[in-house]
């Protein structure tokens, strides 16, 4: 993957991260606060805990940090998908786990 490939990714999928907070306070009562600066994203909950997404155009990686840990995910293109670089999963389907902990609700987030 080149650099520009990267960053066309990388881009969609914060898109979509701001999309799906904006589906989910539409119909849930989750109230998440998502915050865009350049390649980071900021989702704030209710109890003031945050999920940070940022990209590291560098390594090719999309990390986020959240109260159960910082993960790095890399894009796979076999699979279509940015998985993590250590087993923990998709994206997605951590960033759902990670903010329905962090919600007390559950909360699903998609590609």
């Amino acid at each position: 993957m080149n650099d520009l490939e990267f960053l066309d990714c990388a881009e969609k999928l914060l898109l979509a991260v701001e999309q799906g907070c904006d589906r989910i306070n539409d119909e849930s009562d989750a109230d998440i606060d998502a915050q865009r600066a350049g390649g980071m994203v900021t989702l704030s909950f209710p109890n003031r805990t945050q999920i940070v997404i940022n990209l590291q155009r560098p390594l090719h990686e999309v990390w986020l940090a959240a109260k159960a840990g910082g993960f790095h995910f890399r894009y796979d293109a076999d699979q279509a998908c940015w998985l993590d670089t250590k087993g923990e999963g998709e994206f997605f389907a951590c960033l759902s786990r990670y903010a329905s902990q962090q919600s007390n609700m559950p909360l699903t987030f998609s590609a």
